[in-house]
């Protein structure tokens, strides 16, 4: 016996096909994008090698000290390997204003602010077509530069050496705290203390770090985009604290490759490598440039 054609039965069928047509299109056009996505994304990932330099100093075969004939073998080495030194505003220029990079990218940095950053690397950096990032520290430039002012091997850099650095053109200046570059008091560099108030902890290290914009401002007319951990110790507390104070670079001292992407948050803890004066600049090489 046949069935008489329902046809309230045969619009409900057809609409359910419908909706479970138009939920594997949805399901395969988000697939497709994210797929599509992932690999633009992975595509548009760009090798940020990260140097962190310390003092420069004649002899300097220690674990924070190299010699000038070692930082000059490094940029030799960049160049003939075809590497490009860029700015910290580069980075930012290409990440949030759709800028560019150039091919092989690396970043030089130096921190602390030793007067024989401005010494030896002045030359070195005209010489090579290159940039470098020296974070200061804001006591030992109003404080124990002026003591020991313009000796190589000890001394610290002056307000008038960051505005000699400014001007060629070839030094950016960050913040490495104003008095926090310490661990006598008890506490690890700018991190939060067990235990300690929040609160309290984000007015007292807003203050140290502001007080050195400050003075940066009023003295050489910048405000420092790019904020350096002291011995590298790092902590979530803080990190709304340097983004009030307009960072938009962090550094940190984990030995990691970076990648550098569209997203700002890319330019939150970048890795650097430490410069020891204990290897040599092949073996730096081998573990800096190493993806």
């Amino acid at each position: 016996m046949y069935k008489c054609y329902n046809t309230k039965r045969f619009l409900r069928l057809l609409m359910l096909d419908a909706i479970i047509f138009g939920m594997l299109f949805a399901f395969f056009g988000i697939g497709r994008q994210l797929l599509f996505s992932s690999a633009e994304s992975e595509k548009e990932r760009i090798f940020l090698p990260v140097i962190m330099y310390h003092s420069i100093k004649e002899n300097g075969h220690t674990q924070y000290q190299i010699t000038p004939e070692m930082v000059e073998n490094d940029f030799k080495y960049l160049k003939e390997h075809n590497y490009n030194s860029v700015t910290a505003q580069q980075l930012v220029d290409y990440v949030y204003n759709d800028g560019n990079l150039p091919k092989n990218p690396v970043l030089i940095t130096l921190d602390d602010g030793f007067y024989n950053n401005l010494y030896y690397l002045r030359p070195m950096l005209e010489k090579y077509d290159m940039y470098a990032v020296v974070s200061v520290v804001g006591t030992f430039v109003e404080n124990d530069a002026e003591a020991d002012p313009h000796i190589p091997d000890y001394s610290y850099l002056t307000w008038s050496d960051i505005s000699e650095m400014l001007s060629t053109g070839r030094f950016e200046i960050g913040n490495h705290t104003y008095n926090m570059h310490t661990t006598n008091n008890g506490r690890k560099g700018c991190k939060i203390n067990f235990g300690e108030n929040q609160d309290e902890y984000t007015d007292k290290v807003n203050k140290d770090i502001s007080l050195l914009q400050l003075l940066l401002n009023e003295k050489d007319n910048i405000s420092p985009i790019v904020f350096a951990y002291p011995f590298g110790y790092i902590c979530n507390e803080i990190q709304p604290v340097l983004k009030e104070n307009g960072f938009l670079i962090t550094l940190n001292c984990y030995e990691r490759p970076n990648y550098i992407t569209r997203d700002p948050q890319c330019l939150y803890d970048l890795n650097r490598y430490n410069r020891s004066g204990l290897y040599t600049t092949e073996e730096f090489m081998a573990k800096l440039l190493k993806e």
